[in-house]
């Protein structure tokens, strides 16, 4: 993945909103050493056993909502993101996930930040998460002062801000739904 990623100032942005309601991290995929799915089972037939599949289970686990932040490639999520995802299944269920997308150049323009979070939630229903609104797509030409100072337009913060809201509220509701999921996946 690109080292000049833009997704910690939309957390932070995100998170600086959630103020003390909920607890935000970043999580870097660099970070994380996740070569091109090498799993023998899928995840939605068994548990990965690749040591780096456990961990990444066990960080991606202990959520209880997403926020994803891609850039958009030829309209699509990079397929470190699709990648990563694939990894899992079960636990991804039973949680909301919402997108923000954003574009470094003219391209496609927003739209492709748009399709490019399209495709991501399409994934998030297979995967039985609850993908919500608003969708966002940001412009590092229109959202950012010189392509890396990150400054939303108003309405691009007000939709983060919805975002977070709706995010907040829908992981309190899906609370039990998690709960029993994982006792059900204890149980098996």
């Amino acid at each position: 993945m690109k080292s000049d990623r833009e997704a910690g100032a939309t957390t932070d942005l995100a998170a600086e909103h959630a103020g003390s309601a909920a607890d935000f991290e970043l999580v870097d995929l660099a970070g994380h050493a996740l070569p091109l799915l090498d799993e023998a089972v899928p995840a939605a037939k068994a548990p990965g056993r690749q040591p780096h599949t456990r961990r990444w289970a066990e960080r991606i686990g202990s959520y209880d909502a997403y926020v994803l932040v891609t850039p958009e490639y030829n309209t699509a999520p990079p397929a470190a993101l699709t990648n990563a995802i694939d990894y899992l299944h079960q636990e991804w269920g039973a949680k909301p996930v919402g997108s923000v997308g954003y574009v470094g150049y003219v391209g496609y323009g927003v739209f492709g930040a748009v399709m490019a979070v399209q495709k991501l939630r399409a994934q998030a229903g297979v995967l039985r998460m609850a993908d919500i609104g608003p969708q966002v797509a940001l412009s590092l030409r229109e959202d950012f002062v010189d392509f890396t100072d990150f400054r939303p337009r108003e309405l691009h913060t007000a939709e983060v801000h919805r975002l977070v809201d709706e995010l907040l509220a829908w992981a309190q509701a899906l609370g039990p739904l998690r709960t029993a999921a994982r006792t059900a996946h204890r149980n098996a």
